[in-house]
């Protein structure tokens, strides 16, 4: 799945991932002008090394 142009619900069916972190990360997204890497995921206002293990393998830029 594609982290700059998923929607609040498709991130909100991932693993891990509720409404507000779905909003969190749209919100990263819009603040920084999209993802360049999925490492910037940890950057993510409650994502730490547990979740981020979890998302890498499901997401791209």
């Amino acid at each position: 799945m594609s982290l700059n142009s998923a929607t609040v619900e498709q991130l909100d069916a991932l693993p891990g991932v509720g409404p507000v972190l779905a909003r969190h990360i749209i919100e990263y997204r819009t603040a920084h002008g999209g993802f360049t890497s999925v490492e910037q995921l940890r950057d993510v206002n409650g994502i730490g090394d547990r979740r981020f293990a979890d998302l890498r393998p499901l997401v791209q830029p």
